[in-house]
């Protein structure tokens, strides 16, 4: 699983748009996503939602049958706060107590599987810092920058300065011991990878930016065959409470680089049959309000879209039980939530992952399969 969190709160609404319901633009006069046809106009899906038009590099692995979308979705927890609703979604606790809150799903679903190889290494952030989402298993840790994960200093004294941190920490009490030499293993593994002189597979070109460059090292590391089992990336900047652009502004350029990188991983994933071993799920800790406000932006929402590519997806279709986006419809004027996050991930964890126990996955939750696996 390649698990791409869109941390700020994107609006779901301007990224996959319900032009089919009227309301959404009584509500957003200004800022909504005009029907298709019209001039920067939605790209039909299926008659009611569209994609951006900055977003057109899904289209690819949604003709494909490779993408499926998830409106109307998200975490139930009620909070508005960024931090809470992280909280909540990467623990998989919505609406409890987040004083003990110290593993996320996907690290515990690691520490309750087997590994696939040896466990060296079995997760990675590609941030500075683990996010709470892998907390919580072995074989985890944040990596920045694979390429230059190594042991700094000079070559000439490498091997016994190397050697002398390893005696030191040998009988060390755990995590401690643990750690030295996962860490030494994680570099020693990561140097068979050469990142630098990476090609891809699929034709097109990797953007330059951080995501860009972060999925092309993704792309580097699964073809590797180590043994990784899960790879999270973290996307932020999507709390746009003014100004907020989804055609030409500051969304849209996030949107176009996001999708455009999307686009290029998974046409490298497809030559080989990588595709058809990889999950690239996307999700944000909620959506935006529905009405826009006096700035042209949108502030902190409720409801949202997910998305999940790959070979295994049943793609080229939305899922959504559309609550509607009149007045007396909305939760406290934001899109309804009518598919748990939990019910598309737990479905992934277990048809596709391996995971028969789902209870501590998501404690006080069972799952509703909506038959986003194939």
């Amino acid at each position: 699983m390649v698990h791409v969190f869109l941390r700020g709160g994107t609006d779901g609404l301007s990224v996959i748009v319900p032009y089919g319901d009227a309301n959404l633009y009584t509500a957003r006069p200004n800022l909504a996503v005009q029907p298709p046809g019209n001039p920067n106009g939605a790209i039909d899906i299926d008659g009611f939602f569209g994609f951006n038009p900055n977003a057109q590099p899904l289209t690819i692995p949604y003709n494909n049958g490779h993408l499926a979308i998830v409106h109307a979705a998200g975490s139930t927890d009620p909070t508005r706060s960024h931090f809470d609703a992280m909280k909540a979604m990467e623990g998989g606790v919505p609406e409890q107590s987040l004083l003990k809150v110290s593993t996320g799903w996907l690290g515990r679903h690691l520490a309750d599987t087997n590994p696939l190889g040896s466990g060296l290494l079995r997760g990675m952030a590609l941030e500075d810092t683990m996010p709470l989402h892998l907390t919580g298993s072995e074989g985890t840790l944040p990596v920045s920058d694979p390429a230059n994960f190594d042991f700094p200093g000079r070559q000439s004294t490498l091997d016994v300065r190397r050697q002398t941190i390893e005696d030191m920490f040998l009988t060390a009490d755990e995590p401690l011991a643990g750690a030295s030499l996962s860490t030494f293993g994680t570099i020693d593994l990561l140097a068979t990878i050469d990142f630098d002189n990476y090609q891809t597979s699929g034709g097109t070109p990797y953007p330059s930016s951080l995501f860009g460059q972060q999925l092309r090292a993704s792309a580097a590391i699964i073809k590797a065959d180590i043994d990784l089992e899960a790879i999270g990336i973290d996307y932020g900047g999507w709390d746009h409470h003014e100004g907020q652009g989804p055609i030409s502004g500051i969304m849209a350029i996030a949107l176009n680089d996001l999708t455009t990188s999307l686009e290029a991983f998974y046409l490298d994933m497809l030559p080989g049959g990588h595709i058809d071993k990889v999950i690239t799920l996307l999700m944000s800790e909620f959506g935006r309000r529905v009405a826009e406000n006096v700035s042209l932006g949108t502030d902190h929402g409720h409801g949202n879209m997910m998305l999940a590519i790959g070979g295994h997806i049943a793609g080229g279709q939305v899922f959504a039980n559309w609550p509607g986006l009149g007045p007396g419809q909305l939760d406290n004027g934001d899109l309804a939530i009518t598919i748990d996050y939990r019910d598309v991930v737990g479905e992934i964890l277990e048809k596709r992952m391996g995971n028969t126990d789902l209870d501590n996955i998501f404690p006080n939750h069972t799952p509703n399969f909506i038959g986003i696996t194939i």
